[in-house]
C-alpha cells in the first residue's frame, strides 16, 4: 500500500515521514484561518471558505503524494487570494463567483497542458544555476517571512524594514522556539523542528501570546460557496487577461516551489526533477477542485520545506498532512492556537521553524557557478528579487529574462533551451501589457 506514495522500507523511515508530515502541517496550518479573512473581503462566507480551504488543502496534498510522490503539501496560495479578493473583486469590481469561474478556467488549462506532459520538459530545461538561485531565493523569502511573523523585523517608513522590539512577548516566544530548534539540531536530536514548535507553543501559552480556547468544534457548512462558481459569467465578462494572470501565477509559483524544495530534499537527478509532469498535474487538479469547493488558487507550499528538513522524503508524509487538514476542521480551536495570530498579524509559534528552514535552503547558493557571469547574475537576481518583492514568480521572471539576455549578448544563444525563450517572452509580455 505504501508504495503508491513512493515509500520504500529499505530507504525510508515511517517516523521521519510522520514527523515531517506533522511539521509541514503545523507550519502551514495558519492558512485555514488567514484565507477566510482575505476572501471574505470579496463577499465570500468566511466559515464556508474555512471548510473549503481545509478540504482543498487535504485533497491537493494527497494528490501530490500519490501522483508526484513528493512530500510537498498544497493549499490555497497566499498572494493569489489577495489578488483574487482585492484586485479582481475589489478594484475591478467582479463578483466572487465570476472570479472563481475565471480561476476554474485557468486551472483547467493547467490540467490540459499537464496531461500533454509539457511541464517536465519545462522544469528540466531550466539551467542549474537558476534552479539553485530559485531555491536560495525561496530560502531568503521564507526566512524573512519567519522574521516578520515573529516580530523580529517590522516595517519602517524610511528603510521599509527595521529591527522590531526584541523584548516584546511575541519576539521572546519566537526566540525561545528558534534557540530550542538550533540547540536540538546541534545535538542532532531527531525531530528538532517539531520539538521546537512544541516548545514555542508552550512558551506562547505561558507568555499569553496564544490562548487555549478548547480542542473540538464542529465544522461549519460548505453550502455558501460549494459549486457557486460562474464559468459562463467569466467568459462573457471577457476575463481573458485575468485568466492568464491566474494561470501565470499558478504555474510559476508551483514551478519555483517544486524546484526550491526539491533542491533542498535532494530530489533533483542530474539537475532534473523526476515526475515533474505528475507533480504539476496534482497542482492543477488541486486548483480546479478548490474553485469548485469555494476557494482561490491552490498550489504547492514552500512551508513543505519544514517537513523535508525533518526527514520527509516521500508522499507518505503528505498522507499525514492531508489527514491533519481534515482533522483540523474538527479541532479548530487547537489548530488555531498553533497557527493563529497575535497582535498585528504575528505568528510567533511557527516563525522559528520558517527562519531555520530559510537557513537550510540558502545552502543551495554554493552550487551556483559564480565565476560564470551569464550564469551567476541571473541566479543573483532571482535570489534578491524574491524576498524584496515577496513573490516567487517575480524572482523567476528576473532570472529568466536576464539569463536569456546575457546568453544572447554573449553569443551563447544556442545554449538556451527553446522553452526558456518562450517563458522569457511571456514574462516580458506580462510586464509590458498586463497591469494589475
Amino acid at each position: 500500500m505504501w508504495k503508491i506514495f513512493g515509500f520504500d522500507r529499505t530507504q525510508h523511515h515511517f517516523r521521519s515521514e510522520i514527523v515531517g508530515g506533522l511539521t509541514t502541517f503545523m507550519t502551514m496550518s495558519y492558512i485555514i484561518f488567514v484565507n477566510p479573512v482575505i476572501l471574505s473581503a470579496a463577499g465570500m462566507d468566511a466559515n464556508a471558505v474555512r471548510v473549503a480551504t481545509g478540504i482543498s488543502a487535504a485533497l491537493g496534498t494527497l494528490l501530490m503524494g500519490i501522483l508526484g510522490r513528493y512530500p510537498i503539501a498544497q493549499a490555497p496560495a497566499m498572494g493569489h487570494n489577495a489578488f483574487f479578493a482585492f484586485v479582481v473583486c475589489g478594484t475591478m469590481g467582479y463578483s466572487w463567483p465570476v472570479a472563481l469561474g475565471a480561476n476554474f478556467i485557468s486551472g483547467s488549462l493547467f490540467v490540459v497542458l499537464s496531461l500533454f506532459k509539457l511541464w517536465e520538459g519545462l522544469v528540466n530545461a531550466i539551467p542549474g544555476s537558476l534552479k539553485h538561485g530559485i531555491a536560495t531565493g525561496i530560502g531568503l523569502l521564507i526566512a524573512i517571512i519567519g522574521m516578520e511573523y515573529g516580530g523580529i523585523v517590522v516595517s519602517h517608513p524610511a528603510t521599509f524594514m527595521t529591527l522590531g522590539k526584541l523584548n516584546s512577548p511575541a519576539v521572546l516566544v519566537t526566540m525561545v522556539g528558534m534557540v530550542s530548534i538550533l540547540v536540538l539540531m546541534q545535538l542532532r536530536i531527531p525531530g528538532a523542528l517539531l520539538w521546537g514548535l512544541l516548545v514555542a507553543t508552550l512558551a506562547g501559552l505561558i507568555a499569553g501570546v496564544i490562548k487555549f480556547n478548547g480542542i473540538i468544534s464542529l465544522p461549519p457548512s460548505l453550502e455558501p460557496t460549494f459549486f457557486k462558481l460562474d464559468i459562463l459569467g467569466a467568459i462573457k465578462a471577457g476575463l481573458i487577461p485575468i485568466i492568464f494572470v491566474f494561470f501565470f501565477l499558478d504555474v510559476f509559483d508551483t514551478m519555483g516551489t517544486l524546484i526550491g524544495v526539491s533542491a533542498q530534499g535532494g530530489f533533483l537527478k542530474d539537475e532534473k526533477l523526476p515526475r515533474a509532469n505528475q507533480a504539476m498535474l496534482a497542482d492543477a487538479l488541486a486548483t480546479v477542485t478548490g474553485t469548485l469547493l469555494g476557494t482561490s488558487t491552490v498550489t504547492s507550499y514552500i512551508e513543505s520545506s519544514t517537513g523535508i528538513a525533518q526527514g520527509a522524503r516521500t508522499g507518505l508524509a503528505n498522507l499525514v498532512t492531508a489527514l491533519l487538514f481534515i482533522l483540523a476542521l474538527f479541532f479548530n480551536p487547537l489548530a488555531e492556537m498553533i497557527g493563529g495570530t497575535y497582535g498585528n498579524g504575528l505568528h510567533p509559534v511557527i516563525a522559528p521553524a520558517l527562519i531555520v528552514v530559510g537557513y537550510l535552503m540558502i545552502k543551495s547558493v554554493v552550487y551556483i557557478n559564480w565565476d560564470n557571469f551569464s550564469e551567476s547574475v541571473p541566479a543573483f537576481l532571482s535570489i534578491i528579487i524574491m524576498p524584496f518583492t515577496f513573490c516567487i514568480t517575480e524572482g523567476i521572471a528576473f532570472g529568466f529574462i536576464s539569463y536569456t539576455l546575457l546568453k544572447l549578448v554573449g553569443g551563447q544563444g544556442r545554449q538556451v533551451h527553446w522553452f526558456v525563450y518562450v517563458i522569457t517572452v511571456l514574462f516580458i509580455s506580462r510586464y509590458l501589457f498586463i497591469t494589475y
